[in-house]
């Protein structure tokens, strides 16, 4: 089967809000995720939490090496106390729109049905700040959402997120080089391969496991009912990002002149893709089959890469 460019929703916050920040400049949001290196893995923290993306990785270690590629830079502010962080993004807002993040999902109560922290990580470009709210254009589908400041303090806080450091944010991008596409993505292949062999300087907790390892045990856990929590997180978030991020993939690996290894990615693309159905409906047989059948694809792209 041929493989489909995809164009639609998806929980790409950190792309979106990145490629809103570039403007009119900005790269692809597919070749901005791409180049942050998070594609190339999959990876089962402490044997609970499964994300279909580099062993060990997570979106902060990507963010540097993601704007390197594509020719920006930017600075970040982090830490400090609230008010004096609050200050600072006032600051920054009345200069221009200010890259934030991560924020705790579970405080923006703009979300439907978010009461409190659900550990799960947002990104959001913030507009205007007063005392009394933060307007966001929120790129999980929430342009000019407006944000009581307790509550998006809270949220910035990050205190449930298991990365970062609170009150992160980004300013001052600016354009260095005119980076072509494929280039960019030609420049972090030895990294996407560093990634797929698993590093062993990953800060990972106990019992964490990746790539066809990962895909094997997250298959047992399926098949045994994918319990406490398991299902959710799949079918909510972690399948979606998962087979977007796998597609763009593709396509950029066959911009880029690697047709061997956008085959593999297609192939993990549709993979991932076929386990929504399914575990949705509870045929985790079949989502289980999918994920074994996915187990071995990992080291076919490190080698297809190398």
């Amino acid at each position: 089967m041929r493989h489909l460019a995809y164009v639609g929703n998806g929980p790409y916050c950190y792309a979106n809000a990145f490629a809103m920040l570039l403007g009119e400049r900005a790269p692809s949001t597919a070749v901005i995720e791409v180049a942050t290196g998070g594609p190339f893995g999959m990876q089962l923290v402490a044997g609970t939490l499964v994300f279909f993306d580099a062993y060990g990785w997570n979106p902060e270690l990507g963010f540097d090496r993601a704007l390197d590629a594509i020719g920006w830079t930017s600075t970040v502010h982090r830490g400090g106390d609230a008010g004096d962080a609050l200050a600072r993004l006032a600051t920054a807002a009345s200069d221009g729109p200010v890259w934030v993040g991560p924020l705790e999902m579970g405080h923006l109560r703009h979300h439907p049905e978010m009461t409190g922290p659900i550990g799960a990580d947002h990104f959001v470009v913030v507009l205007d700040v007063n005392d009394e709210r933060v307007l966001i254009h929120d790129p999980h589908g929430y342009p000019y959402a407006e944000v009581p400041v307790g509550d998006f303090m809270a949220a910035w806080r990050a205190e449930t997120v298991s990365y970062g450091d609170p009150y992160t944010m980004r300013t001052g991008f600016t354009k260095v080089a005119e980076v072509p596409d494929a280039d960019a993505i030609r420049s972090v292949v030895p990294a996407a391969i560093a990634w797929l062999g698993m590093r062993e300087d990953a800060d990972l907790p106990p019992g964490s496991l990746g790539n066809g390892e990962a895909a094997e045990r997250v298959a047992d856990l399926v098949e045994a009912g994918a319990g406490n929590g398991l299902r959710e997180h799949l079918m909510y978030f972690a399948i979606r990002v998962g087979a977007r991020r796998l597609s763009d993939t593709a396509d950029c690996l066959l911009l880029a002149g690697y047709p061997g290894a956008a085959a593999v990615a297609a192939t993990q693309a549709r993979l991932v893709g076929s386990l929504q159905h399914p575990v949705v409906t509870g045929d985790f047989p079949a989502a289980a089959a999918a994920l074994r059948a996915l187990a071995p694809t990992y080291d076919q792209l490190r080698a297809a890469l190398s």
